[in-house]
């Protein structure tokens, strides 16, 4: 079944897709000359703080998407923390993103946020029900913006050591007037994107706490939600392709796992947008950092079982928009050479043959 055609709602997730290829596969070419030439350096350090800058600018979500505002008034609900327990636990929350994993503390508080939102749960009660629904919504986009600032901090940090590392004193003197700009225009952003990552929380364990409350808010039944806003978080899976592996690999899982959810979804036109978002903003991911650092990230089950989702989840869309999914896998497919997976050349050959069809009936 394929959903209607339209083009334009996926058109900038396609276009940040394309130029965030071609912007990684020109930053690997310049890493090696810039170690010769002074000037590329320049050139790269520039470009790249550039390019993450104007990154933070953007929202994560498609304001103009039609789908998405359906979606998002859909989950617009009231009460929810306008009660003692939906405070309780939205304080509870917010102290678990801000305590670190190594304190003692960190398990009590994780311990008493889950059985408040199972004790919710167990109640055959609405109203508890939307406590656990608005306040699990809350934390999750919470954590998603305090996740895209705390990459974006990673990455600029990374280009200044790489190229502080090898600059001479007239080059730190040019890089020095360059980061100082840049940093007058970062303060004023720091503060006017709403929820930075002002806690210092690392990203890794931010990513593993995205997770979690997925999988709470699934758990109690709003499954559909939790995969809206990873599917929306499309400046999070941009900045994930220059992550760390460790990072990507913590960002694969959740990614992976809300993938599986999809096949719960039905096959309305506003489901079939979310998985369509899904594929363009984490597919790219997939096909490069499946692999892990040590060892793959899914094993060979959850791997043949997802390659599965992928493959019914492109086959409920219309062949203009298998062809953007297929084609942003086939470029990331090809590109990353340590990985030869997610393997859809299944998916590829069926959209050929679709495709000579439609072209003999024309």
């Amino acid at each position: 079944m394929g959903i209607a055609e339209s083009p334009s709602s996926i058109a900038p997730l396609l276009l940040r897709n394309l130029v965030t290829s071609i912007f990684i596969y020109a930053d690997e070419s310049l890493v090696t000359l810039a170690n010769k030439y002074k000037l590329l350096e320049i050139i790269r350090f520039v470009l790249t703080n550039s390019f993450l800058f104007f990154l933070h600018l953007l929202p994560s979500k498609t304001h103009n998407d039609d789908t998405f505002s359906k979606s998002a008034d859909k989950y617009v609900g009231r009460g929810g923390c306008d009660s003692g327990i939906g405070r309780a636990l939205s304080q509870l929350l917010s102290i678990i993103s801000d305590v670190p994993v190594s304190s003692r503390k960190y398990q009590v508080v994780r311990s008493l946020a889950e059985s408040v939102i199972d004790d919710n749960h167990r109640e055959n009660i609405a109203a508890l029900h939307e406590v656990n629904r608005s306040v699990l919504s809350a934390a999750i986009s919470r954590t998603l913006n305090q996740l895209e600032a705390s990459m974006v901090e990673l990455g600029r940090g990374r280009v200044e050591d790489d190229a502080s590392s090898r600059r001479g004193p007239r080059l730190n003197r040019v890089l020095k007037t360059v980061q100082s700009v840049k940093e007058t225009a970062w303060t004023r952003i720091w503060w006017w994107r709403e929820d930075g990552n002002r806690s210092g929380c690392s990203a890794e364990k931010l990513a593993a706490e995205l997770l979690w409350l997925s999988q709470k808010m699934i758990a109690c039944g709003f499954g559909e939600e939790a995969v809206e806003r990873w599917a929306s978080a499309s400046n999070l899976a941009w900045l994930s392709l220059w992550a760390e592996p460790r990072l990507q690999s913590s960002l694969v899982k959740v990614s992976a796992y809300l993938f599986r959810q999809t096949k719960d979804m039905g096959t309305e036109e506003e489901h079939c947008q979310t998985k369509l978002k899904m594929l363009m903003s984490w597919l790219p991911l997939l096909c490069r950092a499946s692999n892990g650092t040590d060892v793959p990230v899914l094993s060979n089950r959850e791997r043949a079982e997802l390659e599965g989702v992928l493959e019914e989840t492109i086959d409920m869309l219309g062949q203009e928009e298998q062809e953007q999914v297929l084609s942003l896998w086939l470029r990331h497919f090809t590109y990353c050479p340590s990985s030869d997976w997610p393997n859809l050349h299944a998916s590829y050959a069926r959209w050929c043959t679709a495709s000579r069809k439609l072209l003999l009936l024309q």
